[in-house]
């Protein structure tokens, strides 16, 4: 049997053999339970999270729907300050979807998994006809502790806080952008999907007191998430945009496809508003890290308002504000 049948999804024997000879044993579930009891041994807030992936393709340079549902839920749960620790997969299978790009989605998902140490404790799987899905789609759902003491907000931005940005931007956006239209560049734009809780902790566990708020930029890119807290911190924001990491390919593939890589999605790089006088401190801890390598500061805190602006290179200032809509289909 090669391909994905209505009956993978009937909750009859297919099903059962489906769950038993390909989803169990890879993430090495111990039964086959629609839930799972844990033990949550930690002091401190415990954190939810929820989100579904429908990005197409589902294969791209650098990675796949499969790890991208892993690290970005596992994300989502570390820039709120938290250890996370389990998570629920849900798929949603089209009829006639290859039973072999399962297994790689399903490989991807334990890999990324492990790499982040967490465990998958519980999911679901439906079947929908032919035409009527897009092959695959994962929902996600994760729990974590916030240990005590870790209490990030924006309300408590102040004038003077620093932007610090973990990577260079834009690199998850153009890599499927580049996949689903045929185009090639060189060298090759890569997603940068990763789980990001393993840096996170180093900067929380040396500077947590200084950290006054973190987010990871996906859809809407690095100005619709500046923009956010600014409107939720009642703060000017100030970006430098010659100190914003952007690789030279992602620079020329934006200006080809008319994008501004600034509202481009990422999967790989957080933000995080910090005390100023510790931003180099914490910049200089994250460039130590495999994953904050191109760490900068990007950006202050100006004024009481809501706005972010833009110091261009040539020397003049814009308004940089949400879309209405999306500036390219959506990928994640």
């Amino acid at each position: 049997m090669n391909r994905i049948l209505l009956g993978h999804g009937s909750g009859g024997k297919l099903m059962h053999e489906l769950i038993k000879k390909y989803i169990a044993p890879i993430f090495d579930l111990p039964s086959l339970m629609d839930s799972a009891i844990v033990s949550l041994n930690h002091s401190g807030k415990v954190a939810i999270t929820t989100d579904s992936y429908t990005v197409s393709p589902i294969f791209f340079p650098g990675g796949d729907i499969g790890d991208l549902a892993i690290n970005g839920t596992v994300n989502d749960l570390a820039v709120v300050g938290a250890t996370p620790l389990y998570l629920t997969v849900g798929f949603i299978l089209e009829e006639g979807f290859p039973m072999e790009h399962f297994e790689r989605v399903l490989n991807s998902i334990s890999k990324a998994a492990k790499k982040a140490h967490i465990k998958i404790v519980a999911g679901d799987t439906k079947v929908v006809d032919k035409g009527k899905g897009d092959g695959i789609f994962i929902n996600t759902s994760g729990i974590g502790i916030v240990p005590e003491g870790i209490e990030l907000s924006a309300q408590k931005i102040e004038v003077g806080d620093k932007v610090i940005i973990s990577g260079s931007i834009g690199n998850h956006g153009i890599a499927v952008m580049s996949e689903r239209n045929g185009f090639t560049f060189e060298p090759p734009v890569l997603s940068d999907t990763r789980a990001l809780n393993g840096i996170i902790a180093e900067v929380l566990n040396n500077f947590a007191p200084y950290v006054k708020i973190m987010r990871d930029p996906t859809r809407g890119g690095v100005a619709t998430t500046l923009k956010e807290l600014a409107l939720e911190g009642n703060k000017d924001i100030l970006l430098y945009e010659k100190e914003i990491p952007l690789l030279d390919t992602v620079k020329g593939a934006c200006e080809l496809l008319g994008l501004d890589p600034l509202y481009v999605a990422n999967e790989g790089i957080f933000i995080a508003i910090v005390k100023a006088d510790m931003a180099e401190n914490i910049v200089e801890l994250m460039r130590n890290h495999p994953f904050g390598k191109e760490s900068a500061i990007i950006g202050e805190v100006i004024s009481e308002g809501n706005k972010v602006l833009l110091k261009t290179q040539i020397g003049g200032t814009r308004i940089v504000d949400m879309l209405p809509g999306e500036q390219l289909p959506r990928i994640c």
